[in-house]
């Protein structure tokens, strides 16, 4: 071994070690806002529970924290503020080449006694403060990491108590032996279309959902006692939100499972512009093995989705957001050119199934003053259905929803 040689195999272990010692890190950020008026809360306590030494910040003035170099890993975040009710975020995941970006709206305290015990729990409290009873919040890593959730929501909700799957083969569920039919759905405070693939008309689930947990932030689901704001449901709620994408960083990400290929990518709409987009697109699994030539029965199922979120501040009061969804899928058979193998009526013939549903939205959101908060919001939806079997079916409609809303004045 000659002196060129043993220089470099020194230089490769003196090099190598601390590869070996560095650990991957991450930041947690995002904004504290007062849940009634949405107005950012700055000087609120962001802390992280079970941290040894304790780690935590006080937000700026516009209600902003960062807490950067976080080891990898699920976070509990316990936020407060003198005069409102202390909130624990739990289950916060940090995973390596994506910042966490969070909104945590905080409650007011009207309540004044001489001592008192918090004990926290998971999901006891709802986002909406008008939900008393029969209500939860559910989050993305929950439809994550359910058993057969696949990150779908209704499939999720399912093991919730009172409520049980209809069916193996889609996301319809039955809550306290109600027809699935009754669920309602909406999003960003306005009642959307039914957002699955593969649907009938008036159903309220699919096949699969359109809405990729890339997009979803901490939401709602009820089961009963609806506030009056949901007022055309009869068997359950879901109250979607959806989260705002990374207003400092760009952002990519790329997954790939059972239902589908996602391709997400969020990032700030200009330089020093807090404004933020958020962006997910999927396509069928199935689809692309059928397109290598896998054999996948009788059947071919395809489905594509595009779901966005825009996020733009209008000024220190007001906001603008964009949001909606779209999904295209359609099933097709064959007939069985074999009589002999004729079981039915339908095996006689091929079969063509389509069913496509969109929906985008505008809300304005602007505060008024310390006790009230206006919200404009516009929602325009359509969908066709069309099924050919012996003969055409097809149902189409389209809508335009209108709503405004106005916060009550807060209590004292």
């Amino acid at each position: 071994m000659n002196s060129f040689t043993k220089i470099l195999w020194v230089l490769f272990f003196v090099g190598i070690n601390p590869l070996q010692a560095q650990q991957l890190t991450q930041t947690i950020r995002g904004t504290v806002i007062d849940q009634i008026t949405k107005a950012p809360m700055p000087g609120a306590t962001v802390m992280i529970m079970g941290s040894d030494p304790v780690i935590g910040i006080t937000t700026d003035v516009a209600g902003d924290f960062k807490i950067t170099a976080l080891p990898l890993g699920s976070y509990s975040l316990k936020v407060s503020f003198m005069g409102f009710k202390e909130i624990i975020f739990p289950k916060v995941q940090l995973n390596s080449g994506k910042e966490v970006v969070l909104t945590i709206p905080l409650e007011e305290d009207i309540t004044q006694i001489d001592e008192f015990v918090v004990t926290a729990t998971d999901k006891d409290r709802t986002i909406n403060d008008m939900i008393q009873v029969s209500g939860r919040t559910f989050s993305v890593e929950e439809a994550r990491k359910f058993a057969a959730a696949v990150n779908d929501p209704g499939r999720m909700a399912a093991s919730f108590s009172g409520v049980t799957s209809t069916d193996d083969g889609n996301n319809n569920i039955s809550i306290r032996g109600n027809s699935p039919n009754g669920l309602l759905w909406r999003m960003e405070g306005i009642e959307i279309p039914n957002p699955n693939h593969f649907v009938n008309p008036g159903t309220s689930g699919g096949g699969v959902s359109i809405l990729s947990s890339q997009l979803l932030a901490n939401s709602d689901f009820l089961t009963g006692a609806f506030p009056a704001e949901y007022g055309n449901a009869l068997s359950g709620v879901f109250d979607l939100s959806l989260r705002k994408g990374n207003n400092e960083n760009q952002e990519f990400t790329l997954q790939a499972g059972f239902l589908g290929l996602d391709v997400a990518a969020e990032g700030p709409i200009a330089k020093n512009y807090k404004g933020s987009y958020l962006i997910n697109y999927r396509y069928s699994t199935l689809s692309l093995l059928s397109k290598i030539g896998l054999p996948l029965g009788d059947f071919v199922t395809n489905f594509q989705d595009l779901s966005f979120n825009v996020y733009l501040p209008t000024g220190p009061k007001s906001t603008i957001t964009l949001f909606g969804f779209g999904g295209l899928s359609d099933q097709d058979g064959d007939a069985l050119t074999d009589s002999l193998e004729w079981q039915s009526e339908g095996d006689r013939y091929g079969s063509t199934f389509f069913s496509n549903t969109g929906a985008v939205g505008i809300k304005h959101s602007y505060i008024l003053n310390e006790a009230n908060f206006l919200q404009t919001t516009v929602l325009a939806s359509g969908k066709l259905w069309v099924l050919q079997s012996i003969g055409w079916m097809i149902i189409c409609s389209f809508r335009i929803v209108f709503m405004k809303t106005t916060a009550i004045q807060k209590s004292h």
